[in-house]
């Protein structure tokens, strides 16, 4: 029998999507649609059970072929006639439940006129929900009811995100950003925000401990449990990068181990406890040592994102308060603007004696300072200047390996002293122009280049308009001239190429001669060509 499901792209494996993932639907919502006529007839009716996808089998044993979660639809085909005075219908539920499914859908018609009674009892047995599906749905209007509730329920967490994040960008902005930061993350998660220093101590805090039992004495047990787990992802020296995150919950047996560093948040171990209070710890920037905590009674898809939100404000806010960076920072731009030299104010910078210039656009809109301030701690350097559409970073050369960042494309200069900046930001805008030319995430200085490359993209297909204009309005003289001229001049390969007549080739050939003017026997002639269809 034919295994067939659907499921949302947050259950294939893979790299973690940049926006929430799509959030459950809850088994009422679904027996609520009056189109589909479902009726919940055995099993827990928990309005906490939710659904991920909806999956069709008719397997005796759909174990193999379930991930968990899934309302598991069947016709009862697999059921034999004997199955009611037997074990049949446990032994089928029991492997449901086993395998994580949410819960049964049993459709009654054409094989079943009602759903056996002996898997009602055993739904009920098993605490397994089951649905009733009348004659006239079909197990694909389910499944498309289950899509339309989870672009629903999608759209909605995309939309409290998108205002959370508003509006944490907007206390930023205010007198007591710090605070008010805190005060929004709390709000949003429902629990309690707190920003902790580098030897540990509590900074300032927002929101109301969520308790994992009853009681002032189970709040602090939460209490302890993040400032347990803020103490593991704090970085244990001064070089740490990004910022890892645990996602526990409070109460005996919690424990978080240490999440992976480098460029974003990204999860630690996590584990679960009846006490539900969910627990999450993001390190700032890059080496600051400063921790974000958070504790909430639940973990919607949405939560990471808004809190990553928060950390990225916070690691800019925080920034300046550790060591004398900015002041250092300062001092440097004033010398600069005074008229000295650059490699005299670059140990101010604390970069080292080799730099490297990055310059970054992003595909989507053009980037503010939040944005581009958090491209530069992801490349490790706060040397961040927006200009226009593009993003220019100044980077310590060796502090890191510069590797692709997503949602951007980027050109990346040689490693330059400081006397030579200004020729370093010249390459990497000529590797960013080459990247996007290319379609490529990021380009080096240096890496494949060639005559073209020292034409800037526009002026080269300018160049190519004019050169190729007489043969512009025939695509068949413009496509024949690049087959031949790629082939060498092959009128036998070109025919062959193109499916058509070797004379043919030849008539072509000789017009496009005449109509450009030029004698398409001279080398430099054809490389001048060839340069123009490339740019054309």
């Amino acid at each position: 029998m034919e295994e067939t499901s659907t499921m949302p792209d947050s259950a294939v494996p893979g790299p973690a999507p940049a926006v929430p993932p799509t959030p459950p639907v809850p088994l009422a919502a679904l027996l609520a649609r009056e189109d589909l006529g479902l009726r919940q007839i055995a099993g827990p009716q928990d309005s906490a059970t939710v659904i991920h996808w909806a999956h069709t089998s008719e397997m005796a044993d759909p174990y193999p072929y379930l991930l968990g979660g899934e309302l598991l639809l069947t016709a009862g085909v697999h059921v034999p006639e004997a199955a009611g005075s037997g074990t049949y219908f446990d032994d089928y539920v029991s492997r449901i439940v086993e395998a994580g499914g949410a819960a049964l859908g049993f459709g009654v018609a054409p094989v079943h006129d009602t759903v056996p009674r002996a898997l009602v009892v055993a739904c009920d047995d098993y605490g397994l929900p089951l649905v009733e599906v009348p004659p006239r749905t079909t197990f694909s209007g389910v499944a498309r009811a289950v899509w339309q509730l989870m672009a629903q329920a999608r759209h909605t967490e995309l939309r409290r995100v998108t205002e959370a994040q508003q509006s944490l960008a907007a206390a930023a902005a205010r007198p007591d950003p710090v605070p008010s930061v805190l005060r929004q993350l709390a709000q949003r998660v429902g629990g309690r925000a707190a920003l902790y220093a580098p030897d540990g101590g509590e900074v300032a805090s927002a929101g109301r401990m969520p308790a994992a039992g009853a009681g002032t004495g189970a709040r602090g047990e939460v209490s302890g449990a993040l400032a347990g787990l803020v103490a593991v992802v704090r970085p244990a020296t001064g070089n740490g990068s990004g910022a890892g995150t645990g996602d526990v919950s409070a109460g005996s047996g919690t424990g978080a181990g240490k999440g992976p560093g480098g460029g974003g948040p990204t999860p630690s171990s996590a584990s679960d406890t009846a006490a539900g209070v969910h627990l999450a710890a993001y390190a700032l920037g890059t080496g600051q040592g400063f921790v974000l905590g958070v504790a909430a009674p639940r973990r919607d898809p949405g939560d990471h994102t808004i809190a990553s939100v928060g950390a990225v404000l916070l690691s800019l806010l925080t920034g300046e308060h550790q060591s004398s960076t900015g002041a250092a920072r300062s001092s440097a731009l004033v010398r600069l603007l005074l008229g000295a030299a650059p490699e005299e104010v670059a140990p101010l910078l604390g970069g080292g004696e080799r730099w490297v210039v990055v310059h970054a656009r992003p595909d989507g809109p053009a980037p503010d300072a939040v944005t581009a301030s958090a491209l530069g701690a992801a490349l490790g350097s706060a040397l961040v200047d927006v200009d226009g559409d593009v993003v220019r970073v100044l980077v310590p050369a060796g502090r890191r390996e510069l590797t692709v960042q997503p949602g951007w494309t980027c050109g990346v200069s040689a490693a330059v002293g400081p006397h030579e900046w200004g020729s370093g930001d010249t390459q990497a805008g000529r590797a960013l122009s080459r990247a996007r030319a290319t379609r490529a995430r990021l380009v080096r200085h240096g890496e494949h280049q060639g005559l073209a490359d020292l034409v800037p993209p526009t002026e080269a297909a300018a160049h190519a308009r004019t050169v190729l204009a007489p043969i512009t309005a025939n695509p068949a003289l413009t496509e024949t001239l690049r087959t031949w001229l790629s082939l060498h001049g092959s009128w036998d390969r070109t025919a062959v190429a193109l499916s058509v007549h070797r004379n043919t080739v030849r008539q072509r050939i000789a017009r496009c001669a005449t109509l450009l003017s030029t004698d398409l026997d001279d080398p430099d002639v054809r490389m001048e060509l060839w340069f123009a269809l490339r740019h054309a």
